[in-house]
């Protein structure tokens, strides 16, 4: 029998054998600005115009190439709506789809060592753009307009909140001062940077600071603090060490609506569509990424916009009224947008932050008919009943740390810990019954192609949540099954099982490499022709090049183990064939 499946010719099978090794060469790393590259994609500064509006005056690199629409998009996003009125500085965030054809980078795909080692929520974005912003709005009477309006942008494809906005407070001060010479200097310096590799802690310098960061591991620890890792070095000055490149003030995100966390993450587990609509780009780019972040480590698999404008190239896309809205979550500033989203289930109102007596007052769910064009108070407007009740001892706990003046930083812990724990006991039970669904060990042979991975049957799901459901870690009450049914129609599902049955196939691939080695193929050539073990080792070979392109998890002594094997059936054939198969 043979063991590996075989190919039509073995003519076929050394051409694709050799095109196979060319792809999986390396691309060098040497180009122009690799190093900026791998942390961000470009600067930009945006400045009003009094013919054009907002226009960018300057890009760096000056080489980088944005698509005009990119550039358009950029400039619109980088100011805050007129209806914000924000004076003095202010900053925030932006979520902006790459134009179509757009080449991705040297630095995308499986073998992207980064995507692979990082936690699923902070992998780099393949088709979106995140836009860091710190904009300035000051009285000169030097301008005609009578106002100095400009933004600086970092623009990257990493989502790094903290670190980015830490950055800008930075280099922004001195650049308005200082202008071009200083951001190109504070450019070459980030080109100067190691790349972010998860797991390590790094000391980027800037403007005579020093700014220490940790880059989070998909081993990390869930919900654990990170490893603070010693000085190796004697930095002068001391370096500003910055707690997370990502994490938000959850609580001060949440104020004003943490008596209603259960829904809004029912909400973003389901990938319902939202609007958040803001007094400021800053409280909607803010409260938007907060809310995506709720449900991690489960990837958000939807679109999200932290700020959004009329101006925006998807505008027609997320209003038009002939379908329903799309699962996507709008940030928004401008009240006209009341009146274009009346039609969306899921509205959340913020205001400016009131107080009742030491507490922050919380806002209520109102009916969607409620929605008036202008006058809008703040609330939650929607229809949607939640599938689980409220945690009232969470609340509790939360008020009790506003009483007793608990440092934000303690509180949002509380929240992260609190959500987190919330997704792993739903997320759990699926992934309990996903492994059943693993062929069994011993059936994984070095003389038959891989077993299949079982089909996911929610039926059979459903079942097993009786004794094995989320009520064996959550505390909380509620219709667990009617909720799991929604979210397996959810884009959220689907994102999470693709991935997860990739990495399923990749142990079961695994598994058919580790059978194959502890085999004696040797012996099972012997009495077989030169075309089955020819065929043989050109399957073999490409096993091996695909265990390294896709770097399947397997050790390197067993791939070294495979290759070595390859050798000793090749030296064991005539030497025509030999030179040949060392050739190929």
């Amino acid at each position: 029998m043979d063991p590996l499946d075989r190919p039509e010719s073995l003519k076929e099978k050394f051409e694709s054998s050799s095109s196979s090794a060319a792809t999986n060469r390396e691309t060098s790393t040497c180009a122009p600005w690799a190093r900026f590259s791998t942390w961000l994609e470009c600067v930009c500064v945006v400045t009003f115009d009094l013919e054009l509006g907002q226009a960018i005056e300057l890009v760096y690199p000056h080489d980088v190439k944005l698509t005009e629409k990119e550039k358009t998009s950029i400039c619109y996003l980088s100011f805050p709506d007129s209806y914000s009125g924000c004076l003095g500085d202010t900053q925030f965030s932006f979520r902006l789809r790459q134009s179509v054809g757009r080449v991705s980078g040297l630095w995308f795909g499986e073998e992207d060592d980064y995507n692979r080692d990082v936690p699923l929520i902070l992998q780099k974005e393949l088709a979106h753009f995140y836009g860091y912003v710190y904009f300035r709005q000051v009285k000169d009477v030097s301008v005609k307009r009578g106002y100095f309006q400009k933004s600086l942008v970092l623009v990257s494809r990493l989502p790094y909140v903290q670190l980015f906005h830490s950055l800008l407070q930075i280099i922004t001060p001195e650049y308005f001062e200082k202008l071009e010479p200083c951001l190109e200097a504070v450019c070459n310096e980030i080109d100067q940077w190691p790349p972010p590799v998860p797991g390590k802690t790094l000391n980027l310098p800037v403007m005579g600071v020093v700014v220490q960061v940790r880059i989070p591991s998909k081993d990390d620890k869930a919900g654990g603090s990170p490893t603070r890792q010693g000085q190796k070095e004697n930095l002068l000055p001391a370096p500003m060490v910055l707690p997370t490149v990502h994490e938000l003030d959850l609580f001060k995100c949440f104020q004003s609506i943490f008596i209603h966390l259960q829904m809004l993450w029912e909400l973003m587990l389901l990938g319902e569509p939202m609007v958040v609509m803001a007094p400021s780009p800053a409280i909607s780019s803010e409260t938007v990424l907060a809310l995506v972040s709720s449900i991690g480590p489960l990837k958000y698999c939807c679109d999200f916009r932290p700020y959004f404008t009329i101006h925006d190239s998807e505008f027609k896309e997320y209003t038009t009224r002939t379908q329903a809205p799309p699962n996507v979550i709008l940030g928004v500033t401008n009240p006209f947008f009341i009146k274009t989203f009346q039609c969306w289930p899921h509205i959340l109102r913020l205001g400016e932050l009131k107080m009742s007596g030491d507490l922050p007052k919380q806002v209520k769910v109102k009916k969607l008919s409620k929605l008036k064009t202008l006058d809008t108070k703040p609330g939650i407007y929607t229809a949607y009943k939640t599938f689980l009740h409220k945690d009232k001892a969470l609340i509790k706990r939360l008020l009790k740390g506003i009483q007793r003046k608990r440092p934000s930083e303690v509180q949002s812990a509380i929240l992260r810990r609190y959500l987190l724990e919330l997704t792993q006991s739903f997320i759990i039970p699926l992934e309990r019954y996903l492994a059943s669904l693993m062929p069994l060990q011993r059936s994984v042979t070095p003389w038959k192609t891989p077993p299949q991975i079982r089909p996911f049957s929610q039926d059979e799901f459903m079942a097993t949540l009786d004794h094995a459901g989320p009520q064996l870690t959550s505390v909380l009450k509620g219709d667990w099954p009617g909720l799991y049914k929604r979210f397996f129609r959810s884009a959220n599902f689907d994102g999470w099982y693709r991935l997860r049955h990739k990495e399923m196939t990749q142990k079961v691939e695994c598994l058919h490499l580790e059978a194959i080695c502890d085999a004696d193929l040797l012996s099972w050539t012997k009495d077989k022709s030169e075309v089955e073990i020819v065929d043989l080792i050109l399957k073999l070979r490409e096993k091996l090049i695909r265990a390294r392109k896709i770097q399947l998890p397997v050790k390197d002594e067993l791939l070294e183990k495979l290759e070595s094997y390859i050798q000793t059936v090749i030296s064991s054939l005539p030497e025509d064939l030999q030179t040949v198969l060392h050739k190929h």
